[in-house]
C-alpha cells in the first residue's frame, strides 16, 4: 500500500468525524451524537491551539487518521503531545498505516521540541497495544482516572 501523510483540513471534516465515530463504535460500542462531534472535530480544524490532525491517504481516499493534542508540563517545562482518535479503516489495516501516521509525529515533535508523546488505549485492546509496543512505546506508570461532566446549556 503506497500512502501519503497530511494535515486535516476543514474539506475532511465530515471523514474525519465519520472516522471517530466508526472507531467509538468498534472499540466502545458507543453511537456519538453527530451534533457534537461534528463541531467537535471543527473546532479543532479551525483552531491549532486545540490540537491538529494527521491523514493518511491512498490515491486520494483517507484511510486512517489520528489527533494531535498538547499537554503542557511544567516538570519539563515543555509539551506532550496526545495521540487521540486513532482511527485506520479496517481493509487499510496491518499495511503500516499507523505506523507511518506516528513516525510522521514523531518527526514533527522532534523538530517542535515536544518532551513526550502519550496516548490513552483501553485496557482490552490488546491488538492496539501490541501495535504500539512494536512501535516503541511503553506502558505507563500512570493510571488514568476521569470525571466527565455534564454539558452546561446556555440560555444566551
Amino acid at each position: 500500500m503506497n500512502h501519503t501523510i497530511r494535515t486535516g483540513t476543514l474539506k475532511d471534516l465530515q471523514t474525519i468525524a465519520a472516522f471517530n465515530s466508526a472507531m467509538a463504535e468498534e472499540t466502545e460500542g458507543r453511537a456519538l451524537q453527530k451534533d457534537i462531534i461534528l463541531p467537535g472535530v471543527e473546532a479543532v480544524l479551525q483552531d491549532p491551539l486545540k490540537g491538529f490532525y494527521l491523514l493518511a491517504e491512498d490515491e486520494g481516499k483517507i484511510i486512517g487518521q489520528l489527533m494531535i493534542t498538547f499537554e503542557w508540563s511544567d516538570w519539563r517545562n515543555g509539551n506532550i503531545w496526545w495521540i487521540q482518535s486513532v482511527y485506520v479503516q479496517p481493509e487499510a489495516r496491518r499495511k503500516g498505516v499507523y505506523k507511518s501516521l506516528y513516525e510522521e509525529v514523531c518527526r514533527i515533535a522532534l523538530k517542535s521540541k515536544v518532551t513526550g508523546i502519550r496516548l490513552y488505549v483501553d485496557e482490552f485492546n490488546d491488538d492496539a497495544q501490541k501495535v504500539y509496543s512494536s512501535l516503541g512505546m511503553r506502558e505507563s506508570h500512570y493510571v488514568m482516572y476521569e470525571a466527565i461532566l455534564p454539558q452546561q446549556v446556555s440560555d444566551r
